[in-house]
């Protein structure tokens, strides 16, 4: 039986997200995106005051962004990753235990797609984003995967310039919040309950005695908690970024690497790097040579002024960036969120 489910799971996303605790207020968020094949990610700024469907039919929450921010999508119609104006950080990852509650079409819908931009838009902390999420004012409503006959199974985490920190997952049809600043790590699989279990256990080993090193999801969780809280605490932004970069490549799955069954094991296409205190977006590409980053607090997120940008990267993300991308952005109509 356990043969038979292991070889009915469809190849999926094998994502790490991680956030720093540093010296003087300093905390950054890293995440890296695995998946099978190109994911189709873009840059993009979103001004304030963009009017927002949950593309979920007739009945779909509305919405108008309170704030700016600087996303990175998937195929171009989902918002992947992501740090507002705010720094407030949001990031899905692939959780294939999801079970979302079955929506009937009545109440305010929300397609999974334009989740993590709906945090976004609305939230400047992680404790404004859990007692509104918290009164559900939406069902989340997924759909297939494009190009592939399979549902979109994430959940969501969140963590802002104050270190806070929250995990939301939809298990057996319901909303399950997990909300502490202590929550540093996110995986791919298992439940967030269970990883949190599995570091209790490695806590009681100790990572200077013994890590596992393979790239199941438990394994990366493990080494990620332990290297994230052991890195120096540096006063200095580049070292402790480089630190964080250090941490998020340990995680990361191998370019082109396939693991004969484990099929939820995927390469790493890319990472981010999030600097919440001083506003820098850092972004690199499994296929190029450059980390480049975008300056939030040089962007006009302005209602009346500001305007959608986009940064195109090209194939498998194969575009060159350096340094501070800002004005290598180009106006854009925004992209539709995937829908019903």
């Amino acid at each position: 039986m356990l043969l038979a489910a292991s070889m009915a799971v469809p190849s999926v996303q094998a994502c790490t997200r991680l956030v720093y605790h540093g010296l003087q207020g300093e905390v950054i968020t890293a995440r890296s995106m695995d998946w099978k094949t190109d994911v189709g990610t873009n840059l993009w700024v979103f001004p304030r005051g963009m009017q927002r469907n949950g593309e979920a039919g007739p009945n779909s929450i509305q919405w108008t962004s309170k704030y700016g921010s600087v996303i990175a999508s998937g195929y171009d119609i989902s918002t992947t990753d992501g740090m507002n104006e705010a720094g407030l950080v949001a990031n899905v990852l692939w959780l294939v235990e999801s079970s979302y509650p079955k929506y009937d079409g009545k109440s305010p819908g929300l397609s999974i797609a334009a989740w993590a931009q709906y945090a976004l838009d609305n939230f400047a902390t992680v404790q404004e984003a859990v007692e509104t999420l918290e009164k559900q004012p939406f069902t989340v409503v997924t759909d297939n995967v494009p190009g592939q006959d399979r549902l979109a199974t994430l959940h969501l985490s969140l963590s802002d310039a104050s270190g806070d920190s929250a995990i939301i997952e939809y298990i057996d049809g319901k909303q399950v919040i997990h909300h502490s600043r202590d929550y540093q790590v996110m995986t791919n699989s298992p439940i967030f309950e269970k990883q949190l279990a599995m570091e209790e256990y490695w806590k009681q080993i100790g990572g200077t005695v013994m890590l596992p090193g393979t790239n199941r999801a438990a394994d990366r969780y493990a080494r990620a908690m332990f290297y994230v809280n052991a890195i120096p605490k540096s006063e200095k932004a580049v070292e402790a970024i480089a630190s964080v970069f250090s941490v998020i490549r340990n995680v990361s799955v191998p370019y082109g690497l396939t693991t004969p069954n484990e099929p939820n094991i995927s390469s790493t296409r890319w990472r981010t790097v999030a600097d919440h205190k001083r506003k820098r977006y850092f972004f690199e590409s499994a296929l190029t040579p450059n980390v480049f980053w975008i300056n939030l607090e040089k962007i006009d997120f302005s209602e009346k002024t500001g305007q959608v940008l986009k940064l195109d990267l090209g194939p498998e993300q194969s575009n060159i960036y350096s340094g501070m991308a800002n004005s290598q952005f180009r106006p854009a109509k925004p992209f539709k969120f995937l829908g019903l």
